[in-house]
C-alpha cells in the first residue's frame, strides 16, 4: 500500500502529494461501513483489510448455512448457525491483528440515522432491492445536511454509497454521489422484473420444479401470514411441500437450494465474479478515502461471459431524474411577517422534527433533552433572530420531518 500511496497519478487531487503523510494516517483512521457478509461481502472485507483500512464496520443479520461454505471463504463447517458478521469479523482480526472489525447483527433499518452519519463511505453487498433503496435514501437524506446557502454541498458532509452486485458470471459496481450522480431510486426502472408464473399453471398444470416451489411460496401468506425468508423452518416447509407436489406430478429437480433461489430470486454466485466486483468497490472506497485517483462516473457493468466476445466491461454515466422521490431537493416557500415569532412559523409548518439554518444554527428540535437549550428562540421574532445573529438576512432554513429534508424559503411580507 505504501507503493500505491506514494505513486503520483495524473488523476489525483492537486494537494494529494503535499498531504501524503496525513493521508496515510487518515486511511488508518478512516471508518468504513460494509453491509452484507455473504459471497460479495466476504471478498469486500478481505480486500479492505489488505488495502490499509483499519476500522471496518460490518452489518449482516444472516446466520451461516452449509450452502454458504463453497464460496464464503471466511466461514468453516464449525461456524454453521453462527452470525456471519461476527464470524467474519473474528476471522479477519485473527488473520490481520492490526485491523479492527466491528460486527452488527441487526436489520439495517433498526439503526438510528445518527449511526450512519459517522460513515462518509458505505459499501453495500446486498442481495435485495428494498434494502438497497433504504440505505440509498438514508445516505441521501444525511447528505442534504451539507446543503449550503448558495446551493452547493459541503463535501465533508457527503455520504457516498458504493453498491456492488453479482449474478453468476456478471456483476456491477456503482458509486452514488448524492445530487451529482443518479441515486439508486433514479435507476429503479432499469431493474429487470422478477420472473412471474401464472397462478393457473402453478395450481393445475405444474411442469417445472420451480412451479411446485412457487405454488407454496404464493400460498404461504394465506395459510401462515408473513413469510420470513431467513427462517429455516419457513423455508424448509416450502421445500418439503414442494417436494411432495413434485413427486405427485412426477417432476424431478426440487431441492432446498432451488427453493431458496426461487423464493429469494437468487442467481447462483461465482467466486471469481465476487472477487472482481469486490476489488472494484474497494478501489473506489480507497480513492474516496485518500483522493488518489478519480472516482468511477458512475456505473460499471462486468459481463464475464458475453456471447461472441468473451469478457466485456462497460462504464456508463447514469443520469439523475428531475422528479426523483429521493434525491430531488424539496422546497417550500412560506410567507410570514418579520414581527412574527418562530413559534408562528412552526404552527404554519405543522410537522417539524428539527428546524435549522444553513449555517447550522438549530432553531427548534423535538428531542426533549435539547429543547431547553433552544426554548427561548421559539418566542423570538424574525427581527430579533436576525439582530442576534441567529438567522442571517435571506438565509434559507432546513426542515427535517420523518427523516426527510425540505428546504424552507421564507418570504417576508
Amino acid at each position: 500500500m505504501h507503493k500505491i500511496l506514494t505513486t503520483p497519478s495524473p488523476l489525483s487531487q492537486p494537494a494529494y502529494m503535499e498531504n501524503l503523510e496525513y493521508i496515510k494516517d487518515g486511511l488508518a483512521q478512516f471508518e468504513i461501513l460494509v453491509i452484507g457478509a455473504g459471497g460479495l461481502g466476504c471478498e469486500i472485507l478481505k480486500t479492505l483489510a489488505l488495502s490499509g483500512f483499519k476500522k471496518i464496520h460490518i452489518i449482516d443479520l444472516d446466520t451461516i448455512d452449509v450452502t454458504n461454505l463453497n464460496r464464503q471463504f471466511l466461514f468453516r463447517k464449525s461456524d454453521i448457525g453462527k452470525y456471519k458478521a461476527e464470524v467474519a469479523a473474528k476471522f479477519i482480526m485473527e488473520r490481520i491483528p492490526s485491523v479492527q472489525v466491528i460486527p452488527y447483527t441487526k436489520k439495517i433499518q433498526e439503526f438510528d440515522i445518527s449511526f450512519y452519519q459517522q460513515f462518509n463511505v458505505v459499501i453495500a453487498g446486498l442481495d435485495n432491492i428494498e434494502a438497497r433503496r433504504w440505505i440509498n435514501k438514508t445516505l441521501v437524506e444525511l447528505s442534504k445536511l451539507g446543503l449550503q446557502q448558495d446551493g452547493t454541498f459541503d463535501m465533508q458532509q457527503m455520504h457516498f454509497l458504493i453498491d456492488g452486485g453479482t449474478e453468476g458470471m456478471n456483476g456491477q459496481a456503482r458509486v452514488i454521489t448524492p445530487f451529482n450522480s443518479a441515486c439508486y431510486e433514479c435507476t429503479l426502472s432499469q431493474i429487470p422484473k422478477q420472473v412471474q408464473y401464472q397462478m393457473c399453471t402453478l395450481a393445475n398444470n405444474p411442469r417445472l420444479p420451480e412451479h411446485c416451489i412457487a405454488y407454496f411460496f404464493e400460498n404461504w401468506p394465506k395459510e401462515h401470514g408473513l413469510l420470513d425468508k431467513d427462517n429455516f423452518e419457513h423455508m424448509n416447509w416450502i421445500y418439503q411441500q414442494a417436494l411432495k407436489r413434485a413427486q405427485e406430478y412426477k417432476i424431478e429437480g426440487v431441492t432446498y437450494k432451488l427453493t431458496m433461489a426461487v423464493v429469494k430470486n437468487i442467481i447462483p454466485a461465482v467466486a471469481s465474479t465476487n472477487a472482481i466486483i469486490a476489488s472494484i468497490c474497494v478501489a473506489e472506497a480507497f480513492k474516496l478515502a485518500t483522493g488518489n485517483g478519480q472516482i468511477l462516473n458512475n456505473y460499471l457493468s462486468w459481463i464475464g461471459q458475453a456471447e461472441g466476445s468473451g469478457i466485456s466491461v462497460d462504464i456508463l454515466q447514469q443520469e439523475r431524474i428531475d422528479d426523483c422521490a429521493v434525491c430531488t431537493i424539496k422546497r417550500q416557500f412560506t410567507q410570514i411577517k418579520k414581527d412574527q415569532t418562530l413559534q408562528d412559523l412552526l404552527n404554519i409548518l405543522e410537522n417539524v422534527d428539527v428546524l435549522s439554518t444553513y449555517s447550522q444554527e438549530t432553531l427548534f428540535t423535538k428531542i426533549e433533552q435539547l429543547q431547553v437549550a433552544f426554548e427561548e428562540r421559539r418566542f423570538m421574532t424574525f427581527n430579533q433572530l436576525e439582530q442576534n445573529g441567529i438567522l442571517k438576512p435571506g438565509e434559507k432554513l432546513n426542515l427535517l420531518y420523518n427523516k426527510e429534508h425540505t428546504e424552507i424559503i421564507l418570504q417576508f411580507i
